[in-house]
């Protein structure tokens, strides 16, 4: 899994599985870019990233999260719940505003 921290008046973490990045996914009107720029940051385990994400949701971050690996890691941390789960493609992804 990849996660990338943009900074600006609160954090945004973005975070996918490695294997999905650059990839697009359409489904209708909506659609995933998994653009390089934006998702394409430090690789990171499983169990990091749950780190990461407990840490950084005390600090009233957001959360993009994109790709099965993610989404659970997601998931195992608490930022999100299964309510939270949408899908494009069969790609499952998350906005989290803790």
């Amino acid at each position: 899994m990849l996660i990338k921290i943009h900074e600006a008046y609160r954090k945004l973490v973005a975070v996918c599985d490695s294997e999905i990045l650059g990839k697009k996914f359409i489904q209708g009107n909506m659609q995933l870019d998994l653009n390089p720029e934006f998702y394409g940051g430090k690789k990171m385990t499983e169990e990091g990233i749950i780190g990461l994400f407990r840490e950084l949701k005390e600090e009233d971050s957001t959360f993009n999260i994109v790709g099965k690996k993610s989404v659970n890691a997601a998931l195992r941390a608490g930022i999100i719940d299964d309510d939270s789960i949408s899908k494009i493609k069969g790609i499952p992804f998350a906005i989290s505003l803790l």
